[in-house]
């Protein structure tokens, strides 16, 4: 009897270390079967209202869609995981499909965001286009530009670059023009407000520091929750709607928050799973 009790205390013991393990390390924030642990706030309409089924999961895939839509008329959406996260890893991986929504906006097409650092998306209000927050934006090419991807946008916020404030919306990576309906993974290392990178196929495309609420391009905001000059230290992770439909096949996160205060251990942490 006490040597099953043992192995059983044993087991659970296992169990939970195993968890909080995993809890500290790779999560996949989309589970490949519903969107049970995502929230939805489409502009001009409620929070939880996943509006003509923008926003679904099919084959595997959330997929961005507008099929239910007479005109896209600025509906621009987010989905938000439940939690909050302050630094982590990222890792998305995503395509572009079919044609873009009638009524979207031409510097919309092929156009997505995941979005980080966001305000609560309980806090943001009914017409409310855009969550404050640091967008890296998602481009795919046209077929006759050069469009570079995982650039930064800043609906509500601003962020410091090679030293100095950057007050314009967007900023370009380095990265080159992604075209057609083919895979792309895009990383974002977030720690804190002291550092943000984003990474493609493992090259630092775009670094920033500092990121902050200020500045303008976003609409319909409740000002108590727009403090201009606070820094983003955490905040909510979304992806984004804006008229060009997208899949998402992978939405994963590295929680480094148990290592940020160490740092060779997050160094160490860091040199393993970029490679991943």
């Amino acid at each position: 009897m006490k040597i099953k009790i043992f192995c059983a205390l044993l087991f659970f013991s296992t169990i939970s270390v195993e968890h909080l393990f995993a809890q500290k390390g790779w999560i996949n924030l989309f589970n490949g079967k519903d969107l049970k642990d995502w929230n939805i706030k489409i502009s001009k309409h409620d929070y939880k209202e996943n509006y003509a089924n923008t926003f679904r999961v099919d084959d595997g895939l959330i997929k961005v869609s507008y099929d239910g839509y007479k005109d896209f008329d600025q509906q621009y959406g987010h989905i938000f995981y439940k939690k909050p996260f302050s630094a982590y890893l990222l890792k998305v991986t995503y395509r572009f499909v079919g044609e873009q929504a009638k009524g979207g906006e031409g510097w919309a097409l092929r156009n997505s965001g995941a979005m980080l650092h966001c305000q609560d998306p309980s806090t943001m209000l009914k017409d409310q286009d855009f969550p404050i927050s640091i967008e890296g934006q998602i481009l795919g090419g046209d077929g006759e530009h050069e469009r570079h991807t995982s650039n930064v946008c800043t609906p509500g916020t601003v962020i410091n670059y090679n030293g100095a404030l950057f007050t314009p919306h967007c900023l370009d990576s380095k990265s080159k023009t992604y075209s057609g309906d083919q895979w792309v993974t895009a990383e974002f290392l977030v720690l804190q407000d002291s550092v943000v990178k984003h990474i493609i196929d493992g090259e630092v495309v775009l670094e920033y520091t500092k990121p902050q609420v200020g500045g303008g391009n976003v609409s319909n905001f409740d000002p108590k929750v727009k403090v201009d000059g606070k820094a983003l230290t955490s905040g909510y992770i979304a992806l984004q709607s804006e008229s060009h439909p997208i899949e998402f096949k992978t939405v994963q996160l590295y929680n480094l928050e148990p290592y940020f205060k160490n740092k060779a251990k997050l160094d160490q942490i860091l040199e393993k799973i970029l490679k991943e």
